[in-house]
């Protein structure tokens, strides 16, 4: 469907003749202004695709919001739409995983993984829009347009990746029993936290991934060493009923 949209936004917008003239042959090069114009589009046109969806934005949507000409964004953009999306893709990616670190980096202690929650839901119930971007774009191409797929599914794959290798190493650290799976036990974990993240957005709620964070940690504690001399740190409190930090019993901190 992208590649479908990317053909009509061409069509519909700007001159084939116009886009072979930026391309020139060669691969397009930016000065540092026009990186950071190019940037302020992709920022704006992924609170869009956010809101209304990628096959729900239009070429119009995206130049009146960036207060942008069709010539410049097919200037930035010369693959159309697709192109775009992707970028879309990368941003909200590097936005989201920077948005849990440094804990998602580390993953090696109960303090880190508590940290990593912490983080979670400090990010999501601070944004404008409910659910995750990158869960909602990836699910999104993977029903519409298969083909272009692939670059979000990345992204989610390598946020999976940190939780793999955080979990890799609590058993390097004897802080998990050394018969744990890391790469089952963070699919579980990943998949707890997207399916908060996707009731977030239809309860308008934070409570969701709330609970659903809590149920990923209760798991990953269930497969604690015996000797793990942290086991009944945070986590411990956080069962006998005391609320973590960072979220609330109402919903989102501060509204």
């Amino acid at each position: 469907m992208v590649q479908i949209l990317a053909h009509r936004w061409t069509d519909r917008s700007n001159p084939r003749s116009s886009i072979e003239s930026v391309e020139s042959g060669s691969e397009l090069r930016l000065t540092a202004r026009g990186e950071a114009t190019r940037q302020r589009i992709v920022r704006a046109a992924a609170d869009l695709v956010l809101e209304r969806g990628a096959n729900g934005t239009s070429l119009d949507d995206i130049g009146a919001a960036t207060a942008t000409s069709k010539g410049q964004l097919f200037h930035y953009f010369p693959g159309g739409k697709s192109e775009l999306v992707s970028a879309i893709g990368a941003f909200q990616a590097e936005r989201v995983l920077d948005a849990q670190r440094p804990f998602l980096d580390e993953l090696d202690t109960w303090e880190s993984w508590e940290g990593w929650r912490a983080a979670v839901l400090t990010h999501y119930s601070s944004q404008p829009h409910w659910g995750c971007p990158i869960g909602a774009l990836t699910s999104e191409l993977a029903r519409s347009d298969p083909a272009h797929a692939a670059d979000a599914i990345a992204h989610m794959l390598r946020w999976r990746g940190y939780l793999e290798a955080g979990i890799a190493r609590m058993v390097a650290a004897g802080r998990l029993r050394k018969d744990t799976d890391p790469k089952a036990l963070s699919l579980a974990v990943f998949a707890t936290l997207q399916g908060g993240l996707m009731l977030t957005a239809t309860d308008k709620s934070i409570k969701p991934l709330e609970a659903a964070l809590e149920l990923a940690l209760t798991a990953l504690h269930a497969q604690a060493a015996p000797a793990s001399s942290d086991l009944s740190g945070a986590h411990g409190s956080r069962a006998s009923g005391a609320q973590p930090a960072g979220s609330t019993a109402a919903g989102r901190p501060g509204r």
